[in-house]
Order: C-alpha cells, then structure tokens, then sequence
C-alpha cells in the first residue's frame, strides 16, 4: 500500500512542478511569477521527501530541510524588491 501511495504521489508533486513552472515561464505579472517560484520550492521539498521515504535515507530529509530554508529566504528577498525596489536598505 504505501509503494502505491508513494508512487501516485511522486506523479501529483511532479505534475505540481510542472504547473509551477508553467506559471512561472507564462504569469501575467511579477507577483504570479514569484508565488510560482515559491510553489516550485515547496513541491521539490515534498519530492526530496518522499525520495527519502522511498528509499529508506536520512539524507534528503537534510536536503529538504536546507532547500526550504533556502526557498523561504529567497520569497522574502523577492517580496522586499518587489515592495521596496531593494533588498538591503
């Protein structure tokens, strides 16, 4: 049972990627673009996690860890340019 929900989940977090990705190459705007980014981090956090749920390693759970770490300063970096025209002021 859980190599089967596994398996559907690895195919709903890469359809989410490339949704993502969709959103982030075609938005509208500037803001739809980061929002798209920022999706593009949570969904490749969930699937280094379930790599290492698959595969049975410690591992990717620091490798997802450091890349959402990583994602959350890059939105609020974004967000400052976006707002302020700058990001060290």
């Amino acid at each position: 049972m859980l190599v089967f929900a596994i398996t559907v989940s690895f195919g709903a977090v890469g359809l989410a990627l490339l949704l993502a990705a969709w959103r982030l190459v075609r938005g509208p705007d500037l803001p739809d673009r980061i929002l798209a980014l920022d999706t593009l981090y949570i969904s490749a956090v969930a699937l280094i996690v379930l790599a290492g749920i698959a595969w049975r390693t410690q591992v990717y759970f620091e490798a997802a860890l450091l890349i959402a770490l990583m994602g959350f300063v890059g939105t609020v970096a974004l967000a400052l340019y976006v707002a302020r025209g700058d990001v060290m002021h």
